[in-house]
């Protein structure tokens, strides 16, 4: 392993492009089409302890008073304003950019066990997995994403018209059998506490990333070990599966904490990752140490956001080169720079009330590349 603070795969293969609309193996092959999140009817997520627990204390109060309210006009028009740039910059890159329907939210649905609204259809990474040309909607562990999927309905169906594998996991039952009562954050210096129980299978996809043949999870407040099991089994001995552990004390989604950006080159949190501890297949990989962000000093992103200060982290991989990244946080776009990578820097700051950044605002569903082994 060689650790650096700061420092294409396979042949195309046009047949196998044309069997199916979609065609991803990895995090870096030159990317071809992609699902973008929208912000239109966006809530703010209704009160939940599997909610609560990922969000700052005074949040998790806060959501008890305006969960299941829409966001303030104010911060929908400034992301708006960056996720429209952010759409044109890969249009202008040949990069299609398909979009989900229009959902309002704030109408409340249940199963027999419970009832919730809703929250978005901004981050498209959580609840939908590639792999090779197979779409799975992933079992989600807040009840306001239980139906998040559907909004994507009239693009999977389309994919799937035309050639795609479309599974979805288990629906999960959600019920209070799932979430630890007693739960509490883990303080300084003890192990991480995780807030699910082994009830039933929950994951998001976004605490996967791929690289061909093996994939990385992190164990978190909405993917438990059942939830990985089920993964393993569904994609066979074929796939390896590997945990990156995390000291992350509200671990949530694996794109702050580790990316992959080429092959033989991933980023890593430096807070949350202790490299000794990594998985022994990267032993020969370069592990890039993200610099510490940029301060933020904007007070209303300071306390509306609902991710933490490593979404500098949170980038898009155009072609195992060319990096779309957060233009504030510029000591990254740098480090990027003296590793090799040629960033492009956007705007998508204000995106972080509603769940994420570049990572989790897209879906890639083409990257043109072939399914390769990276690792011995």
């Amino acid at each position: 392993m060689r650790v650096r603070a700061e420092s294409s795969a396979g042949d195309d293969n046009p047949s196998e492009l044309l069997a199916s609309p979609v065609h991803s193996h990895n995090e870096w092959d030159p990317l071809e089409e992609v699902i973008v999140g929208r912000l239109d009817g966006a809530t703010i997520p209704s009160s939940h302890a599997v909610v609560a627990c990922n969000v700052p204390s005074w949040a998790a109060r806060l959501l008890g008073l305006v969960g299941g309210f829409r966001y303030p006009r104010l911060l929908v028009e400034r992301a708006q304003h960056e996720l429209d740039q952010f759409v044109g910059l890969l249009q202008s890159l040949g990069v299609t950019v398909r979009r989900p329907e229009a959902v309002d939210h704030r109408r409340r649905f249940g199963t027999p066990d419970w009832s919730s609204r809703g929250f978005g259809n901004t981050c498209p990474r959580d609840s939908m997995l590639v792999i090779g040309d197979e779409v799975i909607e992933t079992p989600m562990a807040w009840p306001s994403r239980y139906f998040e999927t559907h909004s994507y309905r009239a693009i999977l169906k389309e994919y799937f018209r035309r050639g795609a594998r479309w599974t979805a996991a288990p629906k999960p039952q959600l019920t209070d059998a799932l979430y630890e009562a007693d739960f509490r954050m883990s303080k300084v210096g003890e192990p991480v506490r995780h807030i699910l129980t082994e009830f039933e299978p929950v994951f998001d996809a976004a605490d996967f990333v791929r690289a061909g043949r093996d994939l990385f999870v992190t164990r978190s407040n909405v993917t438990n070990r059942m939830g990985i099991d089920w993964l393993r089994r569904h994609l066979g001995p074929g796939y390896r599966i590997h945990e990156i552990e995390s000291r992350c004390r509200a671990p949530m989604h694996i794109d702050t904490t580790f990316v992959l950006l080429s092959p033989g080159k991933a980023l890593v949190n430096p807070e949350y990752i202790d490299v000794n501890r990594l998985p022994d297949v990267l032993s020969s990989w370069d592990i890039l140490l993200a610099p510490e962000p940029n301060p933020i000093d904007e007070r209303l992103l300071k306390i509306t956001s609902m991710c933490g200060k490593w979404l500098s982290m949170n980038v898009l991989v155009l072609d195992g080169k060319r990096v779309i990244a957060e233009r504030h946080h510029t000591d990254t776009l740098r480090a990027l720079e003296r590793w090799g990578f040629e960033p492009i820097p956007c705007d998508l700051l204000h995106y972080a009330p509603f769940g994420g950044s570049f990572h989790c605002a897209t879906l890639d569903i083409r990257r043109r590349g072939t399914l390769e082994s990276y690792f011995p």
